[in-house]
């Protein structure tokens, strides 16, 4: 019988498309949904199948030599989707959905036939596509550099953030000429994830994002406001699974001051959440930041614990300047939820990898790991 991690890895597989009418072949199926406008739809994004695709690839020396092989092929399946949502004039950033043409909200009634909601690209999705490929020098280079041109200041200064934020030159969730500046401490957190991956040189773009992350942990507001520390990922358990597994790769000296406070934080969540995604992603927080947990048992798990669990959202309302409108935008109401059930499977995967790390005999031999 094959151990719980090999047979995550075979759902997932399973569950990357071969192609059909909705998803092309390698994305994985993800859909949109709000459960309160009984709202449902299949979404075509390259989001999620960049982030599974990244985080299979960061757990895969844990892995046996087949789940490695498999985690490879799921890889290059997705990377072959790139291009399509690459920037519409050839640059190398990418977007949520296609853009050439642009296929914003897909697959749905009305939201498409708006250019309001159709996104420019956003640094996000371009750093889960930077981490999954093979960037020149030359290119990582010009990334550092559009990311200087579209942080906070270099053209607009950000409106709907803590009024101490508003000069912090931090960078911006969006590209685009013309798009609001925004702060989302996930989003920053998976950008310089990127930056420090890849030993680019640090700036003051860079430390004011890092002075961003470190103050809405240390102020608390990443728990008692998460919508506004982070409008793509507004919930709490979401914001400590991105900031940890930033901290936990590189240490980076500007977050030390808050390693404990985001540990304690999450051994207290962990002791009152009860959904059951949730209690995964605090559980491989705290692993990551050198806390003992008690064992998951993940193995157990059915698409059915999946039910109620979004790892991301869109505030439909976010991109409105006005203080009136952004006060609305909190409300659930005008959240879109995007879920996608092979990312799922690969957090449990994540999950399983860490706890055999963290019990020697549990780890695989070391002639078993590349």
């Amino acid at each position: 019988m094959k151990p719980p991690l090999e047979k995550f890895i075979d759902r997932i597989e399973a569950l990357q498309s071969t192609g059909n009418a909705l998803f092309p072949k390698g994305i994985f199926p993800a859909q949109r949904s709000n459960s309160i406008l009984g709202y449902r739809r299949p979404d075509t994004t390259m989001f999620f199948s960049a982030i599974t695709a990244f985080t299979l690839q960061s757990i895969r020396k844990y892995c046996s030599p087949e789940s490695q092989a498999q985690i490879d092929a799921i890889r290059s399946r997705v990377t072959a989707n790139y291009p399509d949502f690459q920037n519409k004039d050839g640059l190398k950033t990418y977007n949520f959905w296609k853009t050439k043409p642009s296929r914003h909200f897909p697959n749905g009634r009305w939201f498409h036939r708006f250019e309001h909601f159709r996104i420019p690209d956003d640094i996000d999705d371009t750093a889960f596509a930077y981490l999954t490929t093979d960037p020149s020098q030359e290119e990582l280079f010009w990334l550092k550099e559009k990311l200087t041109l579209h942080a906070n200041g270099a053209k607009l200064w950000i409106k709907n953030t803590y009024p101490e934020y508003q000069k912090l030159p931090a960078y911006s969730t969006w590209f685009g000429k013309n798009m609001y500046v925004e702060f989302d401490v996930s989003v920053l957190s998976n950008m310089l994830y990127c930056i420090l991956h890849y030993e680019l040189p640090l700036n003051v773009h860079d430390e004011a994002s890092f002075e961003y992350i470190r103050s809405v942990i240390q102020t608390r507001r990443y728990i008692t406001a998460p919508f506004r520390c982070a409008h793509q990922y507004p919930r709490t358990p979401l914001i400590i699974y991105h900031v940890s597994r930033l901290m936990a790769a590189f240490k980076p000296d500007a977050l030390l001051p808050v390693w404990d406070l985001l540990a304690n934080d999450a051994e207290n969540l962990l002791k009152t959440t009860r959904n059951r995604m949730d209690r995964v992603l605090l559980a491989t927080s705290l692993m990551r930041l050198g806390r003992a947990t008690e064992r998951i048992p993940v193995e157990d798990y059915s698409a059915k614990d999946f039910n109620g669990f979004y790892f991301f959202i869109a505030g439909l309302l976010t991109a409105y300047e006005n203080p009136v409108l952004y006060r609305l935008s909190v409300n659930p109401l005008v959240h879109m939820h995007w879920t996608c059930e092979a990312h799922c499977w690969t957090l449990l995967a994540e999950y399983e990898a860490l706890w055999n790390q963290q019990r020697p005999e549990g780890a695989l031999s070391l002639s078993n790991r590349n």
